[in-house]
């Protein structure tokens, strides 16, 4: 019997030994410096995603092992500009990573963020793109300024009381991205009944992000274990996604301006009488759509309230410039008014810096015609490869005192022209290149339409006791996590975040 239990075991440990063996000895990343867990196996990977605090390991490794590090034993992250010229804009030799396979719902149905081919993808991102862009979000500006201005009013019922601004702005944010995909009133932000919906959204998020990090995991079927765990938030939320689509698709194809009906006129096919709605092409948008388009801007305007609040001269400097710009709460909308409103401008920049929508890597993968070269190093055909937008984002050579909030530093007009080109070449909130973030415009526009308003009807400062540190690091927190100062970003994809909680007074 002893043998019979002894000799599997053995086998298994024999080929685990020659596996880490050649990973540390022989592997072709093997002179890449790296922690001995994550040069052994993508668990520890798996590991920290579970803890949601990859992007702050990340960068404390740059600080120890340099600017390109083994992140797994198939991964290499840089922390450099020019590797993110190399990685990011070189579809040439370099693809979206098979990493990308968890975020799949339906096996063959894809939607932009989950491309792999990349002519597939520039297809639909030219067809997606069009209610993102510009003059799209001119004609939908209407239709978001009156889900901004009932954010306000209920931020005004709230008499002075310490208000979590997190819960607020998630809702505006989803009420917003409702209308803008299929023209449905979420009404997060006035009734409770769709709440669950940033739930199940965190919770695919955090899924995703896990089985990313450790693919492995997908290889052996952990996949339906892992949404069993959040089964109850998972089917509530595509359960009201089928909702929304099929109310959308009982409507004439114009009845809104949104994403349904750009895709419904350049893809005849796009929902086919009698399919499955979870088989369509227009499951698979709304299953990155909303998310991507909700908690990017939220995270942006719950960060920016945050150092907003903490940062007096910063605060004055804004809100005078909002208050100068606008003699009514009514004349703020896109134009050159708004437009003229740098500073506001160079806090959205800043907060985007230093509380980046999706603080992780966005992985790549070197194309089996490889090899190629990254910031001069040769990296061989099949590695996965990025650059960690938070480690960049605070990297010391691209911008100075890192962790503090300066907006200036987008305005410093005697900066010399190396320094700010270096600067703006490592900011990529929004990625770059042909995979780079479609709904900039979207993400712009928002932010700046509700900070105005906010800075525009009211004065606001962090609540009293523990209430006013929400949102910050712990002191004496020795895994990234200890500076009070700094707006706390979980990454799960994109940045779970909480706070700030502000006291807010109407002004008179």
């Amino acid at each position: 019997m002893y043998s019979l239990i002894a000799y599997p075991i053995g086998i298994i440990v024999t080929a685990l030994a020659v596996l880490f063996s050649y990973r540390v000895l022989l592997h072709p990343l093997r002179s890449y410096p790296g922690s001995l867990w994550d040069k052994l196996t993508n668990a520890h990977g798996g590991y920290l995603a579970i803890r949601r605090c990859q992007h702050l390991a990340i960068r404390e490794y740059h600080l120890k092992y340099g600017p390109v590090i083994r992140a797994g034993p198939n991964k290499l992250v840089f922390n450099t500009v020019q590797a993110v010229r190399n990685i990011y804009d070189n579809d040439e030799k370099i693809a979206k990573s098979h990493v990308y396979e968890t975020y799949v719902q339906t096996p063959g149905v894809r939607g932009m963020f989950d491309i792999i081919d990349n002519e597939t993808h520039s297809q639909r991102r030219r067809i997606v793109g069009q209610i993102i862009n510009d003059r799209s979000m001119r004609i939908f500006e209407p239709a978001m300024t009156e889900k901004i201005d009932t954010f306000i009013e209920l931020l005004r019922e709230s008499s002075s009381a310490p208000v979590n601004m997190t819960p607020g702005i998630n809702s505006l944010a989803c009420d917003i991205i409702g209308l803008l995909a299929f023209g449905y009133q979420l009404n997060l932000q006035t009734e409770k009944t769709n709440f669950f919906l940033i739930e199940g959204m965190r919770a695919a998020g955090f899924i995703a992000n896990v089985l990313m990090q450790f693919y492995f995991l997908r290889q052996i079927g952990v996949t339906s274990f892992l949404n069993a765990l959040s089964k109850a938030a998972l089917d509530r939320y595509f359960a009201l996604l089928e909702k929304i689509i099929a109310a959308r698709t009982a409507k004439d194809v114009d009845a809104h301006h949104d994403l349904y009906s750009i895709v419904t006129k350049a893809n005849a096919n796009v929902s086919n009488p009698g399919e499955s709605i979870r088989m369509s092409e227009l499951w698979s948008e709304a299953m990155s759509f909303f998310p991507a388009g909700a908690f990017s801007t939220s995270g942006a305007i719950s960060a920016a309230t945050f150092y907003l609040s903490r940062n007096p001269e910063c605060y004055k400097r804004l809100s005078e410039e909002i208050r100068t710009a606008f003699a009514s709460a009514d004349d703020i909308h896109s134009g050159p008014v708004l437009s003229d409103c740098l500073y506001l401008r160079a806090v959205i920049d800043e907060t985007l810096r230093i509380a980046p929508p999706v603080p992780g890597v966005l992985w790549r993968e070197v194309r089996a015609e490889g090899p190629v070269i990254i910031d001069g190093h040769v990296v061989p055909p099949g590695t996965q490869v990025g650059v960690n937008t938070y480690a960049i984002h605070h990297n010391e050579e691209y911008f100075p005192d890192p962790f503090a909030f300066k907006p200036e530093r987008w305005l410093d007009s005697g900066m010399p022209d190396e320094q700010k080109k270096l600067m703006y070449s490592a900011f990529v909130p929004f990625s770059l290149g042909a995979r780079g973030c479609a709904g900039k415009a979207m993400a712009y526009l928002e932010s700046s339409l509700v900070l105005a308003k906010l800075l525009w009807h009211f004065d606001f400062r962090p609540a009293q006791g523990e209430l006013g540190d929400l949102g910050g690091g712990t002191p004496g927190k020795t895994d990234g996590r200890g500076r009070k100062e700094e707006y706390q970003l979980y990454d799960q994809i994109s940045g779970a975040h909480d706070g700030p909680c502000l006291i807010l007074e109407p002004r008179k």
